[in-house]
């Protein structure tokens, strides 16, 4: 049995992903760090940079291997550890499962979170909620709901594909990671990443809301850093007030992308139009 073979079969107890041990390059399993020594692995690393095309095969091979192929950026581009994959910075033991949420109340929750409009949480003063109103004009009267789906303008698999071609070749330092997950979204529960600990404490909360853009909006995970991830988007919103919904929720699952930077949903709406890739990230 190959070094790859026998690693990938602890990541699929049950399987039998030698359709992949041939392509792969060198690689490990990564177990969390802080965990027990029995600890399974979470994560197949590649030891290198990423060989150009290798996502795509392994994303067509997805259905028959059940793991999930990740692009992978560390922590900077000067970070020799490679963090958080290299050194193992997952975290399962307080992660639910993405199914325990429905992603709407997730979204509203985040909303109410992030205009300060949350019940349980501390009440903005006023002038900080004359602020926030600004900011999320039109919808300073209240969470405007998830924004309907739009139509499909391509293959949401085939999007994915082409954005992974375009990141490596613009990154060409990225990593491959293997993940036993049915979809990107579930890949970060799967693994424990931790990337919006600051702002959301149960990652299945993402993934939820993840889940339930693949299916509106055809999103595909291809890219995740330290604290940030790329989705590619087959199925963007075609005009202002569709994106600006959609907007609404960017704000609601990372605040970062918009306080942290237009500053107003308008301004960040008028990026999403058309937009065949989304990027988040949170601080």
């Amino acid at each position: 049995m190959t070094d790859a073979l026998h690693d990938l079969r602890r990541l699929l107890p049950a399987g039998e992903p030698a359709v992949v041990a041939g392509i792969l390059p060198p690689g490990r399993p990564v177990k969390p760090d802080g965990h027990d020594e029995d600890a399974a692995p979470v994560l197949w690393l590649s030891d290198g940079p990423a060989p150009r095309g290798l996502w795509e095969q392994l994303h067509r091979l997805h259905p028959q291997t059940g793991l999930w192929p990740l692009l992978l950026a560390p922590l900077s581009r000067t970070d020799r550890e490679f963090r958080p994959w290299e050194t193992g910075e997952f975290d399962r033991r307080s992660a639910g499962e993405p199914d325990w949420y429905d992603p709407a109340s997730v979204l509203r929750r985040g909303w109410e979170q992030a205009t300060g409009t949350d019940a349980e949480g501390d009440p903005y003063d006023a002038e900080d909620l004359a602020e926030i109103a600004e900011v999320v004009a039109p919808f300073a009267g209240g969470w405007p709901g998830p924004a309907p789906a739009p139509d499909r303008r391509t293959d949401p698999d085939a999007a994915a594909r082409a954005l992974a071609t375009e990141l490596l070749a613009t990154h060409p330092d990225l990593r491959i990671g293997l993940v036993a997950a049915a979809t990107g979204a579930e890949a970060l529960t799967a693994c424990g990443w931790t990337g919006p600990e600051n702002h959301e404490d149960d990652i299945a909360r993402v993934s939820a809301v993840l889940l339930d853009w693949e299916r509106r909006f055809g999103t595909r995970l291809v890219q995740v850093g330290f604290a940030d991830l790329v989705l590619s988007v087959a199925a963007p919103p075609a005009d202002t007030a569709a994106a600006l919904r959609t907007a609404a929720e960017h704000l609601a699952i990372c605040p970062d992308n918009i306080l942290q930077g237009p500053g107003s949903l308008a301004k960040y709406a008028g990026g999403l139009v058309g937009a065949d890739q989304w990027s988040f990230w949170w601080d």
